[in-house]
Formats: C-alpha cells, structure tokens, sequence
C-alpha cells in the first residue's frame, strides 16, 4: 500500500510542475491554485509512505517518478528534444528506482 501511496506522489509531482509551468510563472491564477494544491497533496502523500518505506528510498523514488514524468511530459506536451541520450538515461531513471524497490527492505506493497 505504501508503495502505492508513494506512485500516486511522484505522479502528483509531475502533475504540480506541469501546472507551473502552465502558470507562466505563477501569473495565470488557475494554473498556480492547482501548483499550489498539487504541491501540498504530493508532498503529503510522500510523507505518508516515507512512514514506512526509508526516507532515502522514498525520496529517491518520489523525485525520480518526478523527474522522469516531467521530462515525458515536456517532450510530448512541450516538444522538448528527444534525443536517443535524453531517452536512453530517463529509462535508466525507471530502471534505478525499479532497483531501490527491488533493493528495499520493506516487505510491504
């Protein structure tokens, strides 16, 4: 269940930079609530699973879930490059935290 917890926070993650950037520096009132209420529940979500899961781990994965959408979102949504290095490291992302919770001593979900 943690585990699960921890997904839904990076993906909120992904969702609260998104919506910066859609704020245009915070300037476009909407887009800067939904920052602001994204920001609030990913890093509750975060806490709640660094409750069981270690707190390196937990953010290890928080921040790569974060990194690796954002990066997705930015290439398809944003037309960011992607060139065969960019997509080639950003898969070794997934392949890393695959890794932390293969390498996690938590029995739990």
């Amino acid at each position: 269940m943690y585990w699960s917890i921890l997904i839904v926070a990076g993906l909120c993650e992904c969702a609260f930079t998104t919506c910066l950037k859609l704020s245009e520096g915070l300037t476009r009132v909407g887009w800067a609530v939904a920052f602001v209420l994204l920001s609030i529940v990913s890093f509750g979500l975060l806490t709640l699973a660094a409750q069981r899961i270690s707190l390196g781990t937990a953010y290890a994965v928080w921040t790569g879930i974060g990194a690796f959408g954002t990066a997705v979102i930015g290439i398809v949504w944003f037309k960011d490059p992607a060139t065969f290095w960019r997509v080639f490291f950003l898969c070794g992302m997934i392949v890393c935290m695959i890794g932390l919770k293969l390498a996690s001593p938590e029995a739990e979900e």
